[in-house]
């Protein structure tokens, strides 16, 4: 079949296609509702835009529309699920919402295997012909045609090569005219489908590969039905980038003035509709949300069951249960907070913020408010209102434009606040010199949503710092330079150990051990004026702090202490810890030198250490006693090596001779001393198990302390 043809197939099946897909639609739509020359198209456009924290909007749009109406949004593919999820819809003025229809979307596997050649694997030419055996083919190899009924595909090896390498060929079996023709596949030039339906089936299964693709805007068509003009309203969740915050910190340059902070919201419109004189709210919260399978169709697994007559029940087998746990886990909690990034180092601050290549000035005017430094939050007035919703909190803007596909930055945040000028020292971040920072008080009154702060320090640039959630009157602490006008030496450290008291109980020495560590922080301050240092120090769980100022606050892992070190002076902060810890040790089986050396320790009890050195006796009575015994087995079994040298000598020589008189008579004198020695092994024996239950019974019985 030619290419002309083919394509005059297509595209008749692509306009029958549309035509029933467009029936279907005005079916559903019609359902209950007005005639489809009835129905109007209305406009409803974007009124409200929240945007939340979380990755989420909630888009509102508002409109009137006139009796029976139709309104039509388009979404992304892969927001058609949100849209489902979340669709609110209200007709205010009498009239009620219809219905919603959007176009189906089976999975691409069952659609592609609904066709005769099924081609959801990317099957090879050999794989994709088997599936067309008793198709008709027309094969062209090698100038010649050949017509006729595919019969089947095999593999067969052959020979390729100067060195005959053996590879497997894929070879076409053919009923041509009656007998049986084998064609090469890699021979074959070109393969006609005689089959005009097989032909149909393969440019659809193409056809719908290639759609799957399409990654076009879905419509999703509203209908409302009533009489008259009638406000509506229709709402949904989809999908969007979060608003981000970014903000600028003015230090004041004197004592009475007060630090401003001034916040940007960061947002951008990435929807297909632009936004015209909407009312944005911006949230500070994290709504749970999440993405469910509504678009796609599915379709539930069902069981194959046989007839009757071929049915037969098979044995069956169960796996073993498991019991329910009696407890439950408790969960782990991860850091409740992260450390800052390094501090950057702190770069010399320009002359002014004046604007770059600006033009000379006209006047003395002019060129007295040029030599001015640029003041960042004279001109900036916030356009949001801020307020609690529920447990969330939201900055209201109104009136926003801003077109689909662009970006914007919005003044939310432009208020004093309190900040006092601290150092920041933290022996984890730097060894010698503390971080310049500030202490931020939030007395703006809104919920500051985390992200970077740009620090003006006397009109310049001072650095920049970040920081986490700040709700209403809470307080944080920010760096963003380094201090070289202070340096800290925080080498001096001490550990110490010792015993505090002891007590036996029953055989068990129970000691009461405490560690001290002594941290001492030295600083100089060699700036010209005085400086609040903040130092923070590692938080131990389990150790107290003794000796030590109080901290001024402590988080799960830092203790921070704060002093105010005077110009050109020094200052020393000592942080002392201690950790009480026990530890038992069983005295049956514990060396008798070391029991001696806790019995010498001034903190234990002295009825403690009595009852030690009893028991130290008592121990190493038995232990002597054991060792006696050794000693004697030993001796037992030297003199039983030594009968054999004996008895291996008496049989070598006559039993008539003196040499053989004079070891029989060591034999019988290593006799009587073996028995002697094992009567007194087995009367240390019956002393030791004595010994043994008499320390057994004191440590039971003993409890001081």
């Amino acid at each position: 079949m030619g290419r002309s043809v083919k394509a005059a197939i297509l595209g008749v099946w692509l306009i029958l296609l549309v035509a029933a897909q467009g029936q279907a639609a005005a079916g559903v739509a019609g359902a209950g509702a007005a005639p489809p020359d009835r129905i109007t198209s209305a406009d409803v456009p974007v009124r409200v835009v929240v945007l939340y924290s979380s990755g989420v909007g909630y888009f509102e749009h508002a409109g009137t529309v006139a009796g029976s109406s139709r309104t039509e949004l388009r979404f992304k593919a892969n927001q058609i699920n949100d849209v489902l999820k979340s669709l609110v819809l209200e007709d205010l003025d009498g009239g009620r919402v219809s219905t919603v229809v959007y176009p189906s979307q089976d999975p691409l596997s069952k659609t592609l295997r609904s066709f005769q050649v099924d081609i959801t694997s990317n099957p090879s030419l050999g794989e994709l012909l088997t599936q067309l055996r008793g198709a008709l083919v027309k094969v062209e190899v090698q100038a010649e045609q050949i017509s006729g009924t595919i019969l089947g595909l095999e593999k067969k090896p052959i020979a390729v090569g100067e060195n005959g390498q053996v590879v497997d060929v894929w070879v076409m079996n053919l009923i041509a005219g009656g007998s049986i023709r084998t064609v090469h596949l890699d021979e074959v030039q070109k393969i006609d489908l005689e089959d005009a339906q097989l032909q149909e089936e393969l440019q659809k299964a193409l056809l719908a590969l290639s759609q799957a693709r399409d990654q076009d805007k879905k419509p999703v068509a509203i209908h409302f039905q009533g009489e008259g003009e009638r406000r509506v309203r229709l709402g949904y969740v989809v999908e969007t980038p979060i608003w981000k915050t970014s903000y600028r910190l003015i230090m004041p340059s004197k004592p009475e003035e007060k630090a401003r902070l001034q916040g940007w919201a960061i947002l951008e419109n990435q929807t297909d509709n632009d936004w015209n004189r909407v009312q944005l709210r911006l949230v500070s919260g994290r709504p749970i949300s999440f993405v469910q399978e509504l678009y796609q169709s599915l379709y539930v697994s069902r069981p194959v069951v046989q007839p009757e007559l071929y049915a037969g029940l098979r044995p069956q087998t169960y796996e073993a249960g498991m019991e329910p746990s009696q407890g439950k886990a408790m969960p782990r909690f991860g850091e409740a907070g992260k450390r800052e990034e390094s501090a950057r180092a702190r770069i010399p601050p320009p002359p002014s913020m004046r604007a770059l290549a600006a033009p000379p000035p006209a006047s003395a005017a002019e060129a007295e408010r040029a030599d001015k430094p640029i003041d960042p939050s004279a001109s900036v007035i916030s356009l949001a209102a801020a307020g609690k919703v529920g447990e969330l909190f939201q900055y209201t803007v109104a009136d926003v434009t801003l077109p689909r596909q662009r970006s914007a930055m919005l003044p939310i945040v432009t208020d004093d606040i309190e900040a006092e000028r601290v150092s920041i020292y933290n022996r984890a971040v730097l060894p010698r010199n503390p971080l310049n920072g500030a202490r931020l008080k939030n007395t703006t009154g809104k919920h500051l949503l985390q992200g970077p702060i740009t620090v003006l320090d006397g009109q310049t640039y001072g650095g920049d710092a970040r920081i986490d959630n700040l709700p209403p009157g809470q307080e944080r602490l920010l760096s963003y330079a380094i201090d070289l006008q202070v340096q800290v030496n925080a080498t001096t450290a001490r550990q110490e150990s010792a015993i505090q008291s002891g007590k036996i109980v029953k055989g068990v020495l129970e000691l009461t051990r405490k560690q001290v560590s002594t941290q001492e922080y030295v600083m100089e301050n060699k700036a010209e004026q005085d400086k609040v240092l903040i130092v923070e120090h590692p938080f131990r769980a389990g150790w107290k702090l003794v000796d030590t100022p109080t901290p001024l606050e402590t988080t799960d892992t830092l203790y921070r202490f704060k002093d105010r070190v005077a110009a050109g002076k020094s200052a020393k902060l000592t942080v002392r810890e201690e950790n009480i810890q026990g530890q038992t040790i069983a005295i049956l089986p514990t060396d008798p030198g070391t029991l001696e050396v806790y019995s010498r320790t001034g903190e234990i009890p002295p009825e403690v250490r009595q009852a030690l050195v009893k028991a130290i006796h008592l121990k190493r009575a038995l232990l002597d006693t054991q060792r006696q015994i050794q000693e004697k087995q030993q001796k037992v079994s030297e003199i039983a090596q030594e009968q054999q040298r004996i008895r291996s000598n008496m049989g070598a020589v006559s039993q008539n001779s003196q040499y053989y008189t004079r070891l029989l008579t060591k034999l019988n004198e290593q006799e009587s001393a073996i028995e002697a020695l094992q009567g007194e092994i087995e009367k240390l024996q019956r002393t030791a198990e004595q010994q043994r239950k008499d320390l057994e019974t004191y440590l039971s019985q003993t409890t001081v302390g």
